[in-house]
């Protein structure tokens, strides 16, 4: 996620003693790409475990790479915290596009990489959540309260003035995700990010007739957390 002290506008910084330089085009994406993939692998691999500590591994994969990676990229991962991102004002419409291409992708080849190393049986036991009648709606929304909530918590500990050269913002991201899939995993499998639906979808744990529900859920969650951060921070532009 794009940290207080590194972002600026569209640009993201690495600082040095005496220069500032802004990380090429090409490797903010190859960032994005890493980051993602990461996050939707270990989501794989960990609901194929059937492991109780699966959301505690994802969100600290998710914590780790936005450290690793927030200084160059912003360390989004995520389709939906690049849409708050963008209605804040912190990137530009070209490089948000990109992000959405790159995270989505990084999502999909994850996907296919589980599929090939994990026991088929095993992945299968633990997939295609299948939604109907009031589960739709109840899936609908978990996912858009608690992407409202990743999204929300990310521009106000990773973007905020108020927060300049924090050293806690990717603990609080990563433990929002884990919160949220303990929380509604049950009811909706706790993605919060269409790249790891989309990842999902391609694994065989969502239901391809009902991904709509999650992508749509987590697009209005993105919407909505930038333009309640920019309501409620009017000043902080």
């Amino acid at each position: 996620m794009v940290t207080s002290s590194t972002a600026r506008d569209a640009e993201f910084r690495t600082e040095t003693d005496d220069v500032v330089s802004i990380p090429r085009v090409g490797v903010r994406y190859a960032v994005e790409a890493i980051g993602t993939f990461f996050l939707v692998f270990t989501v794989g691999a960990a609901v194929a475990s059937g492991n109780a500590l699966a959301p505690v591994a994802i969100g600290a994969v998710l914590m780790v790479m936005v450290y690793a990676g927030g200084h160059l990229s912003g360390g989004h991962y995520n389709p939906a915290v690049t849409l708050a991102v963008l209605v804040r004002g912190r990137i530009q419409l070209r490089d948000a596009a990109a992000y959405w291409l790159v995270q989505l992708g990084a999502g999909l080849l994850a996907a296919l990489v589980v599929r090939e190393i994990l026991d088929p049986v095993q992945l299968a036991s633990h997939a295609n959540m299948t939604l109907s009648g009031h589960a739709v709606v109840a899936a609908f929304v978990a996912e858009m309260l608690f992407t409202f909530a990743l999204c929300y918590v990310v521009l106000n500990v990773a973007t905020s003035k108020s927060h300049p050269d924090n050293s806690f913002y990717g603990l609080a991201i990563g433990f929002t995700v884990a919160a949220g899939a303990i929380a509604v995993g049950a009811i909706s499998g706790g993605a919060f990010n269409p790249a790891v639906t989309l990842g999902a979808a391609a694994m065989g744990i969502f239901a391809w007739p009902t991904i709509w529900v999650y992508v749509v859920a987590q697009i209005l969650a993105g919407l909505a957390a930038g333009i309640t951060f920019l309501v409620m921070n009017s000043d902080d532009k």
